[in-house]
């Protein structure tokens, strides 16, 4: 089953740097997992509430605006029929088409469950063998992994 863009989420891409657009617009057409767009472009209000919260780590996000005068990052929500579902392994599989992606727009993107591993694109295995590397990594360095699944950023 082929999936599409909402017009909500196509409105959530408004400032986002094209490249960015683009490996959107083509996952969505590979995916086996339907998604919509949540996040693009952020301000500095709703980063700082973000962080505040935990919910991100950073006020360096690629969701504000960069220096090429556009956002460098996307969040996205997987959904299964009308429900949204949060499980990891939905994200995994999101990824390998953003990896397919990125690959045929010839885009480097990294995504926010393997940090560690840089550019989806050079990921021998699958996405799911990605995070695990992350996860590994972190904990031998005594630290928690930030496991962001829904977040892919250009690079």
């Amino acid at each position: 089953m082929a999936f599409s863009l909402s017009s909500r989420s196509r409105g959530k891409l408004e400032g986002v740097h094209p490249d960015m657009v683009k490996v959107v617009e083509r996952a969505i057409e590979l995916t086996k997992v339907d998604f919509g767009v949540t996040y693009g472009v952020r301000s500095k209000a709703e980063q700082e509430k973000l962080v505040a919260s935990g919910r991100s780590q950073t006020m360096k996000s690629k969701h504000l605006i960069q220096d090429s005068g556009y956002s460098h990052a996307v969040d996205v929500v997987a959904y299964d029929g009308s429900d949204v579902v949060w499980e990891i392994n939905v994200y995994d599989d999101i990824c390998d088409a953003f990896k397919k992606a990125a690959e045929e727009n010839n885009v480097a993107v990294k995504w926010g469950a393997a940090w560690s591993e840089g550019d989806i694109r050079s990921y021998p295995g699958t996405a799911e063998e990605a995070m695990m590397k992350y996860v590994d990594l972190r904990r031998s360095q005594g630290r928690r992994p930030f496991i962001d699944g829904p977040h892919f950023e250009l690079m």
